[in-house]
């Protein structure tokens, strides 16, 4: 270790999992944690610790663009009224008590961490390949584990809604190719050409 990140960023971003992990698994279970933002949430926690370049950039390639979209969504809808995707539509559902809401925003904090970690560590061009073998574990385990009406983890079902064009195993073989192509790999070369060093 190096020292590359200051310990009060390790201690207040562990307090923020603290808060947050106990709480999402009373009150959504522990599939939740299936989910790819919050497997970045809790990761990035153990990237801290460690200093590792590779599992942050791992959580970059995985998380940033979706997250950045959530973002997008959540401050354009806040702000202007405008609608750009449903991934925080359920920041604005009065059903959903305010606390968990506010807890729900680590989706705010969590890219600026990796980031600002991958500026301090450094970019690992392995990340790509090491998050697509991370995603072929999580996919199949998701759609072994939830249920069609259940909560759509991971698109594993369709996106939005159940698709009922392709045999479920089909489709399930699509997203699993998918996620590296249409997501790791752009943000690869993005993060690459930004952050690698040497």
């Amino acid at each position: 270790m190096d020292g590359d990140i200051p310990l009060w960023i390790k201690i207040a971003y562990t307090g923020l999992l603290t808060v947050i992990v106990p709480v999402y698994a009373v009150r959504y279970g522990w599939r939740n944690f299936l989910w790819f933002s919050d497997i970045a949430l809790i990761t990035t926690g153990i990237a801290l610790w460690l200093e590792s370049s590779l599992i942050a950039s791992m959580m970059a390639v995985a998380a940033l663009l979706p997250e950045v979209l959530w973002n997008v969504s959540y401050f354009a809808r806040l702000l202007f009224g405008l609608h750009v995707s449903d991934l925080a539509g359920y920041m604005f559902d009065r059903k959903t008590p305010r606390f968990l809401r506010a807890l729900s925003l680590f989706h705010v904090v969590l890219p600026i961490v990796l980031l600002w970690m991958l500026d301090r560590l450094g970019y690992d061009p392995r990340a790509p390949l090491a998050q697509t073998l991370l995603a072929w574990i999580v996919l199949p385990v998701t759609y072994a584990v939830v249920r069609p009406g259940d909560e759509n983890i991971n698109w594993v079902y369709g996106f939005d809604e159940r698709q009922k064009r392709l045999p479920p195993l089909v489709y399930l073989a699509l997203v699993m190719f998918a996620y590296p192509l249409g997501l790791y790999l752009p943000t690869h070369f993005a993060l690459n050409a930004l952050f690698a060093r040497g």
